[in-house]
């Protein structure tokens, strides 16, 4: 089964569904700087563009462009912003 989720009035949309190994989204995020909490671990793949992250504990945003993943564990906090749309892939463990 698909769900649609969107976020911060639409500048954050993606698709959720059930992968092999676990839940997944995929999506888009439109230009902007954006907080999102997390009740389980993610693992976020960037599939197109570059999206700077800031992940809990860290000062400086960090970025990551397709092909890159970082890990963010459960109960916790991460920023994101981008100049143009990225695409995503967020698998939840």
């Amino acid at each position: 089964m698909l769900t649609v989720n969107e976020y911060f009035e639409g500048k954050v949309k993606s698709i959720g569904f059930q992968a092999l190994e676990s839940k997944a989204t995929v999506g888009v995020i439109q230009a902007g700087e954006f907080e999102f909490g997390t009740s389980q671990t993610e693992i976020m793949s960037v599939l197109t563009g570059t999206l700077f992250v800031k992940l809990s504990g860290e000062t400086n945003f960090l970025p990551y462009i397709a092909g890159q993943s970082f890990t963010v564990p459960a109960g916790n906090k991460f920023q994101v912003k981008c100049d143009g749309d990225v695409s995503y892939l967020c698998r939840y463990f």
